[in-house]
């Protein structure tokens, strides 16, 4: 699997939130140690598929991942900052962390790559979720331990482009966040606290793009940021409860959330605008199903809903495009 993340020349791809190194990049020197810890899977592990779902875009300031195999982030954890580097080889994960954060990101390290996951709860049940999950076995999916982290950006990602959301998490994170702590790559920030999110002026969210009903329900969120954060105690579907009392948060947000905070294999997103089409087209050859369709089309694999989804994503299998692309929205100008 260390081969895997080898230095190679190989194409940048996002599809199903797997994530490779861009091509023709220049390795970095190995960072300053900082403190240690090291795990070893009891299975088959892929970095790239365990960690590329956290990751918010191309340009995204709390992570990078890089030509010689490492994986960066920079968490705001319960501790406070820290900056986390994964890398495996031989089949033992290795985590180094710097920050006040950084003995957090290590206990956590386990569960981020996929510890508390049961992948043998998995049954195929359609031939092409069958190839893919034989052709992917090191896929697993890791739990952060933090919820803010995930519904920020989520929240962002309500109704409109990935490039508007990612442009926004991008711009906000840069200004109103911190460097990370010890030898990050360039440009790497830790996002703002719940108190910073809050004091952001109305004017600076206009600027990012971001409109004043998802500023609004971000706002809301922060105020109760230490009652959603206890949300990790809860099971996925308490958690995703909790997290739809706040106004503006629904069961798309509140999916998307917890299966990157808990690590959560039956909470399958719906209210998205591709995926019931894309489930539709791998399963059934309809690419015009709805999310009704995709939940019965999903339905025997209850209670491993996501990882069937996350399978037919990485199988490729997707419709082809036949309407315009959703424009990009520009409320600057407003």
């Amino acid at each position: 699997m260390a081969g895997r993340f080898a230095p190679r020349p190989t194409r940048t791809s996002v599809r199903g939130g797997e994530v490779t190194v861009p091509l023709g990049a220049v390795p970095r020197p190995a960072p300053a140690p900082g403190l240690v810890r090291t795990w070893e899977p009891d299975g088959p592990l892929d970095l790239g598929l365990v960690l590329g779902p956290l990751r918010r875009g191309p340009g995204d300031p709390t992570f990078r991942a890089l030509p010689d195999g490492s994986v960066w982030r920079a968490s705001r954890t319960p501790a406070g900052p820290g900056t986390l580097r994964v890398t495996m080889r031989g089949g033992i994960v290795c985590g180094q962390a710097w920050g006040p954060g950084a003995e957090w990101l290590l206990d956590a390290l386990p569960q981020l790559c996929g510890a508390e996951d049961d992948p043998s709860a998995f049954t195929p049940r359609h031939k092409i979720v069958a190839l893919t999950w034989r052709n992917r076995p090191g896929l697993r999916l890791g739990r952060t331990g933090l919820v803010l982290e995930s519904l920020i950006p989520s929240v962002l990602e309500q109704k409109v482009t990935t490039v508007e959301a990612y442009r926004a998490w991008r711009l906000l994170v840069r200004r109103f966040g911190e460097p990370a702590p010890g030898p990050a790559p360039a440009h790497m920030y830790v996002m703002p606290s719940a108190r910073d999110w809050a004091l952001i002026p109305s004017w600076e969210w206009h600027r990012a793009g971001v409109d004043d009903k998802r500023a609004s329900t971000i706002l809301r969120a922060v105020r109760v940021a230490a009652r959603l954060e206890e949300a990790m105690r809860m099971p996925p579907a308490a958690a995703r409860a909790r997290l739809e009392l706040v106004p503006g948060i629904g069961p798309w947000t509140s999916a998307e959330t917890v299966q990157r905070s808990h690590g959560a294999a039956d909470a399958v997103t719906v209210g998205d605008l591709h995926l019931p089409g894309i489930v539709g087209w791998a399963l059934a050859g309809d690419r015009h199903a709805d999310d009704t369709e995709m939940l019965r089309l999903l339905s025997p694999y209850a209670g491993q809903r996501h990882r069937a989804a996350r399978l037919i994503l990485l199988s490729g299998r997707v419709p082809a495009r036949r309407a315009p692309r959703f424009p990009v929205g520009d409320i600057r100008g407003l």
